[in-house]
């Protein structure tokens, strides 16, 4: 068998051509507009560096903050439209207010007019071949799932709606049974026995491995993985790709062997990181909680009107190595909302006032919790502190959910930016997950992600 190598591109490497082709058709459009349309508000030349460097600064910022390098957003055309406006209008906007990096204002004003079309237009242009080309089936990635037949229905449904460009094909049971083939959604069983000729046939270009098991795995498929190895053939581990597509650990799928999949990030233990993390934690607190004093009148009004009660609340909470704390919020339930007992909060719920409702959905509930951030009780990003009641009950549900309590809670996390409101068992194992990986995977670089994301959050309304 000779190995054929479809092209496709990889999720980085689809972010990265995403971010560069967007810089270099922005860029593209401005020289086009001096050419032809007599353009002197910023031209592309070496002593407009900056201005030029400040416009793609702008360009990247505000595009990430506005989900135009979501990988599942980017594959469609209508929501990258939406998304292409929304950045173009905020970079014009940020340009025009930073004067003194940012070329002078012109004199003809309809200038300002053409360089926010000439960035709609390039990158829209841009997306459009992207969506028709880059996401067409020629680039996806073709891969073999080899595996325990029970439980491909699982880890086909994990990986489903992960990425856009990684189709599993098909499936091959990797241990002796007499159970008949089965379809998972269209997904065909491939006999172990023409394990070679269906790569071949099928033109796959990846092996993913899932066996729980590897004692299981028969002798024959298991001859034909090291022959494919020998021969360089891509074959990766069902966790890693987990881990890479959807960014949680896949804590449902670890056994006694738990430790291969906890090598917990160094920054847990980095002193440099650990004072960064700090000094930005007590800045942001205190621009936090300025910022809520200058909307104080604004929020007593509302409550006054909408919720009718005292305006914060306090409420027991685990924090970090399982330390309880009193947390400090703006109410946003009715008064004595769990005078029938301690219960899930749930979308729609009944005991949320239209004012409360409001406060979530813009996170301004949250503001308070930077004084717990100022007391070192939290800090601005880590995993939403849960109350005794819930993690007693989940931890006796859900392996290694206490694992969560080994860094300080958060005001927002990764868990929030990825996912909806847990308001179930199964809610909180995929919040679990999200956590879990940001312990593992934490980093400055993750952290600025987070933050960018939670401004994503803000903007697009989506608190609960």
């Amino acid at each position: 068998m000779t190995k054929k190598k479809g092209i496709h591109f990889e999720i980085s490497e689809r972010k990265i051509l995403l971010r560069v082709l967007d810089l270099l058709m922005v860029f593209l459009g401005v020289y086009i507009l001096s050419l032809f349309f007599h353009f002197e508000y910023i031209e592309m030349r070496i002593e407009n560096s900056v201005a030029i460097l400040l416009l793609g600064i702008y360009v990247m910022l505000f595009g990430t903050i506005f989900e135009l390098y979501d990988l599942q957003k980017a594959s469609r055309f209508d929501s990258t439209f939406k998304n292409v406006i929304l950045t173009a209008s905020t970079v014009v906007l940020f340009y025009l207010l930073t004067p003194i990096l940012s070329p002078v204002l012109p004199n003809e004003r309809m200038q300002i007019l053409y360089l926010y079309l000439a960035i709609i237009l390039s990158i829209l242009l841009w997306r459009l071949i992207y969506v028709n080309l880059i996401e067409s089936p020629r680039f996806y990635k073709r891969v073999l799932l080899v595996g325990e037949i029970s439980n491909i229905e699982g880890l086909v449904k994990a990986l489903n709606t992960s990425d856009p460009n990684y189709k599993i094909v098909g499936f091959i049971n990797s241990e002796a049974s007499s159970v008949e083939a089965i379809k998972y959604k269209g997904l065909p069983e491939f006999e172990a026995n023409d394990f070679l000729e269906t790569i071949k046939k099928e033109k796959i270009s990846e092996i993913l491995v899932a066996s729980f098991n590897s004692e299981a795995i028969m002798s024959e498929v298991y001859h034909d993985l090291i022959t494919l190895l020998e021969r360089g053939f891509k074959i990766r581990d069902y966790t890693q790709v987990y881990e890479e597509l959807l960014h949680k650990v896949p804590i449902q799928f670890v056994g006694k062997d738990f430790y291969k999949y906890f090598p917990f990030s160094r920054s847990n233990e980095n002193k440099l990181y650990i004072f960064i993390q700090r000094a930005f934690d007590i800045i942001f607190a205190i621009i936090g909680l300025l910022f809520g004093i200058l909307l104080l009148p604004f929020i007593l009004i509302g409550n006054s009107i909408g919720n009718k009660g005292p305006l914060f609340y306090t409420q027991e909470r685990v924090g970090k190595n399982g330390v309880p704390f009193n947390i400090l919020k703006l109410r946003s339930m009715v008064v004595n909302a769990e005078a029938e007992g301690v219960k899930w909060a749930k979308k729609n719920d009944s005991r949320i006032t239209a004012f409360g409702m409001f406060l979530r959905r813009s996170r301004l509930d949250e503001i308070p919790q930077f004084y717990n951030v100022l007391k070192g009780e939290m800090s601005v990003i880590g995993p939403r502190p849960e109350r005794p009641f819930f993690v007693n009950e989940l931890a006796r549900i859900i392996p290694f959910y206490e694992t969560r309590h080994m860094i300080n809670p958060g005001l927002t996390g990764w868990a929030q930016v990825k996912t909806r409101y847990g308001s179930s068992v199964d809610d909180s194992l995929t919040k679990l997950q999200y956590d879990l990986f940001y312990i593992k995977h934490r980093s400055v670089f993750l952290d600025f992600n987070i933050f960018i994301k939670t401004l994503s959050t803000i903007l697009y309304y989506r608190g609960q």
